[in-house]
């Protein structure tokens, strides 16, 4: 199923004319409008009408998250506030989230986007979907709802957690589709089977699985415990949310990138250098519609390669490969990115800790674990009385502070001074035992 045939199936040489146009739009407005582009423009002598061809977008400048950070939290808005309808936000690493924001016709932009992915893995007006993604200042769970009523589906916004609520909704709702974590869909259904239900006997034929890095063995698992279609989405709020790119029903063989939005380039991360189709390095998005909020040549730190092969599904828009890592140290974990430098900033506010911390995750009932071992100082240590429980209080304290700054769980776990190993170079701060690339070639 096609959403937009217009525009999914247009042929390269007019969808290549249409970026373009649009490219040169978007540089004309960033320049008159933001000053930390006209700067950067200007510094690489490149102005809106030097633009000819998509070859020339290799001497625009890149943007950073740190570029975002910098700006925090409007500076690279190119309307006034009062025409921004929607903002959202994710976590960085300095602690202050990365912000964005959306006019009304960027908002029905991600409608029109979300739309097409749900259609894409075979989603339509007669779906009962059951939204899990989180709703709040996180795209996804909106971003999701957004698409399912425009194609006029019914949608559920039950978001996540309270797992057996989930399921008591799914049966008694028949949901046909669901939209979450791929961690999140296996806990589901040992939830279901510990409950005495049957998964495989729910109404569900299709999952639109995202928000971390999946692999092909749990995506079978996934399928082979719901009797669904596993569908691959990708997105980030730095760029409009979910529906920048997803897998079709015709084999699953990359993710369509809806080229009519946004121009992809694959770059090495160490040089900038862009690399030609079918080579692995860092994606880079540059948004050629979006108004509130666009970025040029946005670094997403996520490594992957670009398909130009003709699809079966008749879509002519490149195809990126399925996530493969990044290039940061950044985690993520139950769908929410982490820094282990945020984690350090916790621990340092603590008072009786050593900023020598390891973070350790695990894969535990197919739901994401995170510990935190963080040694205690000298002085707590060797401290007599209430010793237990005052470290009692602190671990609990640092586990409040990380779950306020993030949303999720973690555990923490106090371990005696100079117990944790020393490096010469570059620390080591995290041991990812989930291992989910290991048989990705």
């Amino acid at each position: 199923m096609i959403w937009n045939e217009e525009y999914e199936t247009m042929p390269r040489e007019a969808l290549e004319a249409l970026q373009v146009k649009r490219l040169r739009s978007m540089l004309e407005r960033i320049y008159a409008t933001v000053p930390f582009y006209r700067r950067k423009l200007d510094e690489a002598g490149v102005t809106p009408d030097s633009i000819k061809s998509l070859e020339d977008l290799q001497r625009l400048p890149f943007t950073t998250k740190d570029d975002l950070r910098d700006n925090y939290p409007f500076g690279l808005f190119t309307v006034p506030l009062h025409q921004v309808v929607r903002i959202h936000a994710s976590s960085g690493t300095t602690g202050k989230p990365t912000v964005v924001g959306y006019t009304r016709r960027d908002v029905e932009t991600w409608a029109e986007l979300m739309a097409r992915s749900l259609m894409a893995a075979g989603i339509g007006k007669d779906d009962i979907i059951q939204n899990a993604y989180g709703y709040g200042l996180f795209t996804g769970g909106l971003g999701v709802h957004y698409g399912a009523e425009k194609i006029g589906a019914t949608v559920i916004p039950i978001s996540g957690g309270q797992s057996k609520r989930q399921l008591m909704i799914m049966r008694d709702f028949q949901s046909t589709a669901i939209t979450c974590t791929p961690s999140y869909a296996l806990h589901l259904a040992e939830v279901a089977e510990e409950e005495g239900m049957n998964p495989k006997g729910t109404k569900l034929k299709v999952g639109v699985l995202g928000a971390e890095p999946w692999s092909e063995e749990m995506r079978k698992e996934i399928e082979n415990r719901w009797n669904i279609n596993a569908i691959d989405i990708y997105g980030l709020s730095e760029i409009i949310g979910p529906g920048v790119s997803i897998e079709c029903t015709e084999g699953k063989h990359g993710l369509h990138i809806f080229e009519d939005h946004f121009i992809p380039e694959i770059i090495d991360p160490d040089t900038g250098e862009v690399l030609p189709y079918g080579e692995y390095g860092e994606l880079v998005i540059t948004t050629i519609t979006k108004e509130a909020f666009p970025v040029l040549r946005y670094r997403t730190r996520d490594i992957t390669r670009l398909i130009p092969e003709p699809c079966r599904c008749g879509r002519t828009m490149v195809r990126m490969d399925r996530v493969r890592g990044r290039t940061d140290d950044m985690l993520i974990i139950r769908g929410v990115n982490i820094f282990p430098s945020q984690i350090e900033e916790a621990i340092i506010s603590t008072e009786g800790l050593e900023p020598h911390y390891m973070i350790v995750v695990d894969r535990e009932e197919n739901l994401d674990i995170m510990e935190v071992q963080v040694e205690v100082s000298e002085e707590l240590f060797h401290k007599v009385g209430d010793t237990v429980r005052g470290l009692q209080s602190i671990s609990r304290k640092l586990e409040k502070d990380i779950k306020e700054m993030f949303g999720i769980s973690v555990r923490v776990k106090m371990v005696e001074p100079k117990s944790l190993q020393r490096f010469e170079g570059k620390a080591k701060r995290v041991i990812d035992n989930r291992k989910i690339f290991n048989n990705q070639k």
